[in-house]
């Protein structure tokens, strides 16, 4: 062998050594990934979701919302849970994450994880565990999820407009955002399907009933939605809501696809699913079939938290959900 041929060998070997040294010590998202680390971290948090549940029964809306906001603004790397520096402003403080709360129940699950493990457990698996834990509680599915996130150390509220789907943009638009997460239609569908539990604050349905009640609204439903948000310009500090689904509105399950083909939708977005042709075959199979969206909630679930994260060296394990660690 030349040496010419014998230094291409070479390097070749150590292209190959450098890539499996890599991988060894980043085997990315896996299944019970704090298996030898911190042995007992899942059953921290569900055991914590449980007990903060007991108190407070909408922590479980919160946990189901934080996965959205957070991996679907370009990672999962618990970016939401930052507060506001002097240089950044919080994704939490945004328009975009109104009605956002219970961020401190986080920090009390980080505590109790802590007390176990000291610096191991990330905020981000954390963040995704609790809304599986959250799920689970509200009578949905139990989903088997991937460990191994790593905390990013900045916040992305300047990029929450171009993530983040929202509930006054076109059907079109919404499946565009989650497409390029990877998920598609069905999955979309069955992820709106969180709007079977919870709230909507007035501040986002006013303009379905001021000056002019959209004649899409089902009537029968409109007087409840005017007794509910009685201002055209709500205060937003004001506690002012509509149950998103009045029949079972602490339980996910498909009652929201029968309420939406019947025109009961409070959000724009509500509406336009139930309607557009992409979307209505699954809107119609979903309602019939709570197994089915059971089964494409799950996968979408699963798609929403393997979303970009950091894994391996990137990133940090944070001290404090709320706080980048400090550099020294």
């Amino acid at each position: 062998m030349g040496a010419k041929a014998l230094f291409f060998f070479a390097l070749l070997c150590f292209s190959a050594a450098s890539a499996f040294a890599e991988n060894e010590e980043d085997p990315g998202l896996v299944m019970n990934f704090y298996k030898d680390s911190c042995p007992q971290a899942e059953d921290i948090i569900k055991e914590q979701v449980k007990l903060l549940y007991k108190r407070h029964k909408n922590t479980a809306f919160s946990w189901l919302r934080n996965i959205f906001h957070d991996c679907a603004v370009q990672s999962c790397d618990a970016s939401l849970l930052l507060d506001s520096t002097r240089r950044s402003l919080s994704e939490k403080e945004t328009d975009r994450s109104f009605g956002l709360r219970n961020f401190r129940y986080i920090e009390t699950i980080k505590e109790a994880v802590e007390r176990e493990c000291p610096g191991v457990v990330s905020c981000a698996d954390i963040l995704v565990l609790s809304a599986r834990e959250g799920i689970v509680s509200l009578g949905g599915p139990y989903i088997p999820l991937k460990t191994g996130r790593r905390d990013g150390r900045k916040s992305r509220a300047d990029l929450l407009e171009e993530y983040l789907p929202d509930h006054n943009e076109t059907i079109s638009a919404v499946l565009d955002r989650f497409a390029a997460m990877g998920i598609d239609t069905p999955g979309v569908v069955a992820l709106l399907g969180a709007h079977s539990v919870g709230r909507t604050h007035c501040v986002k349905l006013v303009h379905r009933l001021y000056p002019e009640v959209d004649p899409a609204l089902n009537p029968d439903h409109v007087p409840h939605m005017l007794h509910k948000c009685p201002d055209q310009i709500p205060d937003p500090k004001a506690v002012q809501y509509v149950r998103n689904d009045r029949g079972t509105p602490m339980v996910l399950d498909n009652n929201y696809y029968r309420n939406i083909l019947d025109n009961k939708g409070l959000l724009i977005v509500d509406h336009q699913l139930a309607y557009d042709k992409r979307t209505r075959p699954y809107v119609k199979k979903m309602a019939k079939s709570q197994d089915y969206f059971f089964k494409e909630f799950s996968r979408a679930i699963t798609l929403l938290s393997e979303n970009n994260p950091l894994t391996g060296t990137k990133g940090e394990i944070r001290k404090q959900c709320n706080l980048a660690n400090k550099l020294h």
